[in-house]
């Protein structure tokens, strides 16, 4: 039963697009830390996240600067906003991160402002 599992598991892998294995690791992830998959969040929410980060940028906000993060789980995207921040240390593309916050659902986009934040291992691909 062994030796049959891991070949059906190599097949599966043959047969599964890269995105979709970046997204069962990502889910996989989710579940570990015992956060909420980003998917099932919902409008004014108190939740925490865990994701990779998938993109910065800065985009000032009534003449001040705000960072913007995409935070990838695999299941959805949330975009944390932190108001008053050129960067953050530690927070690049690619970074895994776990974040606490009230969610908020507007124009059917997730967002997240000034979210506590942890900064996590990125873990290795399997």
């Amino acid at each position: 039963m062994g030796k049959e599992n891991m070949l059906q598991r190599a097949l599966r892998r043959l047969a599964t697009s890269n995105a979709e294995l970046e997204s069962e690791d990502l889910q996989r992830n989710v579940r570990q830390e015992g956060a909420v998959p980003i998917s099932a969040c919902e409008d004014r929410q108190q939740v925490n996240l865990t994701g990779t980060v998938s993109s910065i940028t800065l985009s000032p906000r009534a003449g001040h600067p705000a960072l913007d993060v995409e935070l990838e789980d695999g299941s959805g995207v949330v975009t944390l906003v932190w108001l008053g921040r050129r960067q953050i240390p530690g927070i690049d593309a690619g970074r895994t991160l776990k974040v606490w916050g009230r969610i908020s659902c507007h124009e059917g986009r997730r967002l997240m402002y000034n979210p506590r934040y942890e900064l996590l291992p990125t873990p290795a691909a399997s």
